[in-house]
Parts: structure tokens; sequence; C-alpha cells
């Protein structure tokens, strides 16, 4: 979805609920929800459809994998440039295929009530810590809070940052109908930039094509928004914004947007869904782990995905498998082995509203808290509110005080309260075909056909008290050693030559390290 123009955010369920389809709501839906008072939107829900035997057209994919591949590496001049901004691990995460028969099958059980996947096992969803795990990318940051974009003014960001005359860029943008330029027109301005040695613009366009593959790729499969090329003006900062948390909004969005049952297009960063899938539903998807892989990189290199299984398998033979999905077979903590690389973070257990931009989603850890190995009960419905950017902003950097307690450890994995699968089969449509409604709960274990292996029960990470500080779950530090570490930030900064020797920002960055450097 384009950014556009929005002041305020109305925080969850619009009053326009969609019941009206249903006589008496308390009857809900053939199938379910019998209660539709948590899923408000699913008379237009493509499950409702499905239900009812209107099958939508195959899914078209936005995948940009080959793109990424198509421009190869970072020349030598900008590799330090690149890898200062912490997105460099999204250059290695290219999963070339996309299995249009699994993840329609996901998007069909997708809801953005609730900002999660309805299963016959309950609910889960994309975590920021599968964001971290998966790609490497860091979830603690600031949120980028940019304006909607003129014509005009993507015409001029684009003269400034790149380097180019306003006549190309008027002629790219016409060409676009709107401020947005060709991937391939950022191509070459990169190949350009490198040929006269402009690094700092290189590393720019080169970044701005990566993320328009990527965290930020878009239905017209071509085009990336200039308005990304924002959080690349200064390199020195793009460090600061929490990337994983733009890939999950994005995410999050084209998800909402794709289980309209109109839709037809999935957009955003489909390899992380995909990578996902694979990593919980092992049982559900045939994918292949790449023998050479090594933990130190993104778990999301781990996946190979293979011709002739994604051109062999449809989305009803997934449906069907998801439909006989049982609480063994999925796979809830599959992390363990990752952790020496990359640490669960507290922060994924945030609850709130979460925003790049013009884009808000909502992030609700507490309705899957079994995947951070806690037991699932019943939480209270949301609640409507408005909010303000600036409100989410402000929520977010303080998370601490809006951590999702952490309950009652599983005494197995996927274990939930007793009154849970009840309560959730009357609010969901836990199965997408007529043939599995009569079929018995799944939270009962004897009859399971597989399990899989799960990560030890020590995996399960500490989540505080609302309220508790995260500060103080770290050993403290003496203050020298924090000082250096300020000093060897600041020049790295410094070394990356973006910032401009004799401007303001120079002579503040050498005082600080004068400061750090002073205490003994």
């Amino acid at each position: 979805m384009a950014p556009a123009d929005v002041k305020d955010i109305v925080a969850d369920i619009p009053v326009n609920t969609g019941v009206e389809a249903v006589k008496d709501k308390h009857e809900g839906f053939l199938g379910g929800p019998s209660d539709p008072s948590v899923l408000t939107q699913y008379a237009d829900h493509v499950a409702c459809s499905v239900w009812t035997g209107e099958e939508r057209p195959k899914l078209k994919l936005s995948s940009h994998g080959r793109k990424v591949h198509s421009l190869g590496r970072h020349v030598p001049g900008i590799e330090g440039l690149v890898a200062g901004t912490g997105l460099s691990p999204l250059i290695a995460c290219s999963v070339d295929l996309g299995d249009r028969g699994l993840l329609s099958s996901f998007v069909e059980r997708w809801h953005w009530e609730t900002s999660s996947f309805h299963l016959p096992v309950g609910e889960l969803t994309i975590m920021l810590d599968n964001v971290s795990s998966l790609l490497h990318l860091p979830v603690v940051g600031d949120l980028h809070a940019f304006q909607p974009l003129h014509v005009d003014d993507a015409v001029q960001m684009l003269v400034d940052l790149l380097m180019v005359s306003a006549e190309s860029v008027g002629a790219e943008t016409a060409q676009c109908h709107g401020p947005y330029v060709r991937l391939q027109w950022v191509r070459d301005i990169y190949e350009r930039r490198c040929q006269t040695s402009h690094w700092t613009v290189a590393a720019r366009a080169y970044l701005l094509h990566l993320l328009g593959c990527t965290l930020f790729a878009n239905k017209s499969a071509t085009n990336v928004h200039v308005v990304y090329l924002e959080a690349l003006r200064d390199l020195s900062m793009t460090e600061r914004y929490a990337w994983g948390v733009a890939a999950l909004v994005h995410m999050y969005d084209q998800l909402n947007d794709t289980s309209i049952s109109h839709s037809r297009q999935l957009g955003g960063y489909i390899i992380l869904l995909q990578c996902w899938i694979y990593e919980h539903f092992s049982s559900v998807a045939d994918s292949t782990a790449d023998q050479e892989y090594d933990e130190d990189s993104p778990r999301a290199c781990r996946w190979i995905a293979m011709k002739k299984i994604v051109k062999s398998i449809r989305t009803p033979m997934y449906r069907e498998r998801l439909d006989r999905l049982r609480i063994p077979d999925v796979c809830w903590i599959p992390y363990g082995e990752h952790r020496s690389v990359r640490d669960f973070h507290v922060i994924s257990c945030y609850s709130g509203l979460l925003g790049w931009g013009p884009i808000v989603v909502y992030y609700r850890p507490e309705r899957v808290v079994r995947q951070f190995g806690y037991m699932q009960t019943i939480h209270a419905p949301p609640v409507d509110s408005w909010v303000s950017y600036n409100d989410i902003h402000d929520r977010w950097m303080h998370y601490s005080d809006h951590i999702v307690p952490a309950g009652e450890v599983c005494a197995v994995p996927g274990q939930c309260a007793s009154d849970y699968m009840d309560w959730f089969f009357r609010i969901s449509h836990p199965f997408m075909t007529p043939g599995h409604a009569s079929d018995p709960l799944p939270h009962d274990h004897a009859p399971q056909p597989r399990v899989v292996p799960q990560a030890p029960q020590t995996d399960i990470p500490h989540v505080p008290e609302p309220g508790a500080s995260s500060t103080s779950m770290e050993e403290p530090r003496h203050a020298v050693e924090v000082c250096n570490d300020i000093a060897e930030r600041l020049e790295c900064h410094l070394s990356l030559g973006v910032v401009t020797p004799g401007s303001l920002t120079h002579e503040v960055i050498e005082e600080c390290l004068r400061l750090a450097r002073s205490v003994t």
C-alpha cells in the first residue's frame, strides 16, 4: 500500500463491521465464526468466499529476489557504507521462487483484526523475533515517521540525493505516474555513480534498489517509492531505524489487503513469510534445507525453494494439509540453535500499534504467547481508540511499559488453557473446507500423525513483568567500557566519510570523541 496522507489513525476495528450480512449476529457464519464479535470483517474475507465455493483466481506474487541478484554484490567502494546501515543482511536473503500455493493457503487464514493466522490449532503470527532471526535486521530503534511525498518533492529529493538532472527525473516520474521510479532506472544510476566514484550517492542508489526489492516490494513489480530514499539521506544515521519493524509493518499491511476476497495480488517481502512458514510448519510445507548453511547467517538463508515442489503442489492440497494440522505438528520455538547468534529481545513481547510512515498495523503478541513458550489463554477483546503518530512512537520508545505478561510456562509445546480451543472455535473459522468441520478438536494429542522436534524448554525467553525496565536484565557495565564503545562507534562514523569535515556535525562528533576518551 502506497503511503497516504493521514494525520490520525483509528486504532482497531471500524464501526462498519460487515456483519450485516448475517441475519442474526449470534448465529454467525456456516463453518465459523459462530460468534462474529472478533472477526468483524469476515463477510468480506477470502475465507468466507472459499467456504461457499467461490474460488478467487490464482494469487499473483510480487517477488523481486532475482532483481537483487541481477545487481550483484556491491562494489568495494561502498561496502563500509552499506554495512553501516544495518541493511546488508538483505543481500543474502533471497529465495528466488515464491510458492504461490503455499502462500495463498496462509493468506486465506490471515485476519487483520487479530494480526494473525487462524488455524485448527489456534493462532500463530510473524513476530519481531522471527524477523530478527530470519533476516538479522534490527528490531530496536526509531520508527520512520516520514510524510507523504508530492511528485515535485520526489523530483527534488532525487536531484539532491542521486545527482540526476531535474529533466531526467521528471521524465521518469511521469512514466511511473507518481512519486515512483523504476528499479531498472535505479540500477542504471547506481552503475553510473560507481563509474564516477561518487560512493555515497552510489550507496544510496544501491540501498534504494535493495529496499525496493525486499522490504518495500510493491504490487507494481517494477517500481519503488521515492519516499524511502529519505531514510538514506544521511547514511551515518540510517542504522538508527528499526528496519525489522519496517519489514513486519509492510508484511502485515500486504496480508491485510490480500486477505480481502476481491484482492488478487500479494506484495511485501514474500521471502519473510515463506521462510517463516518453513520454520514453523515442516509438516505442511515441503521445504528443503541447505546442507551448507552456516548458523551465523540469517535463518532465511537456510531454505531452498525447489521448483518441482513449487510448481506441483497447488493451493487445495496445502489447504487440506492445514485443515488436518494438529498442535504437535507445529514447531512453536524453532530458533533454539540460533540463539547464540541472534538472541531473543524482550521488545518482541511489546503489544500495540506499529507504524512506518503512514502505514500502521496492530502487533498482538498476547494472542500467540505459545510462540514464546507460554501457555495460551483467552484474552480480552481489542479496544477502539484514536491515536496520533507521535503517540505510536512514544509508546514504542517506552516499550518496556507495554510488555505482554508471560503467564505460565508450557508443560508441552503449544499448550493452551482448557477453555481456549472451545472459545477459539466459536470466534474463528478453523477450517477452510466443509469436510473437516466435524473433525474432533485438535487439542486431543492422542491421534497425532507426526511430532516435530521442539527446542528445549531452556530456550523459552524470559519475559519481565509489565513496567519492568529492560535495562534491569542486563549486567552493569563500567563507565570506561561504555565510553570506549561510544568512541568506537563515533570513529566508525567518521571513517565512513559521510560526514563533511568542518561541518557542525563533524565538530560535534569530534567533541564527543574527546569527551569519551577523557574518561579514565
